[in-house]
């Protein structure tokens, strides 16, 4: 099993990068490494997240990546987190659907290309300890707390404290200073 726990930013991109080399050199459809990339983001933001007393129900208890409307995303982080392990956590990836529970759920990603479920579902986790990850500005602006965008023809993600604040959520200075923004908590 391999831990996230204790590695330095610059660790964290240049294994990511790593990572991705292979793909690269292999031009795959862009979509398809997307895909591959917002999966290695979500199992790289496990690492850097610490979630209140109580978010999970026992000390070896996995955490939960949700995927909401995105089936391929999903298979993908379920081959990307398999035999993984984030802070001594196991990872485990579920399917969501509208009208699911969120319960048990650590991090949710909710794609923008399905405006009412990302409406429904950011506002069922509001509040909650639940990580909440989208790639839209609009999706962004309605309470994620971790929005992916493209720069550069890159893909990267911007950060809102005050929204993971709410949800009682620390995001490691070393996650944020690899963000391209990071929106502050008003004070």
């Amino acid at each position: 099993m391999r831990t996230l726990q204790g590695r330095r930013p610059v660790f964290w991109v240049a294994l990511l990068l790593a990572a991705l080399w292979p793909l690269l050199a292999h031009a795959q459809s862009g979509s398809s490494l997307e895909r591959q990339v917002k999966a290695a983001y979500l199992y790289k933001f496990a690492g850097f997240v610490e979630w209140p007393d109580g978010s999970f129900a026992r000390p070896d208890a996995p955490i939960v990546i949700g995927v909401a409307g995105a089936d391929p995303l999903a298979e993908q982080l379920e081959q990307t987190v398999a035999g993984h392990t984030a802070n001594g956590r196991p990872l485990q990836v579920r399917r969501v659907k509208r009208g699911d529970s969120l319960a048990g759920i650590h991090i949710l990603f909710i794609p923008a290309h399905d405006k009412l479920l990302a409406q429904e579902l950011l506002a069922a986790s509001r509040g909650q300890p639940v990580l909440t990850v989208t790639d839209g500005d609009e999706t962004f602006g309605m309470g994620s707390m971790i929005n992916f965008v493209i720069a550069d023809e890159r893909l990267r993600f911007e950060v809102s404290l005050k929204h993971a604040a709410v949800a009682r959520l620390k995001i490691s200075a070393r996650m944020l200073s690899a963000a391209l923004r990071v929106q502050q908590v008003a004070g």
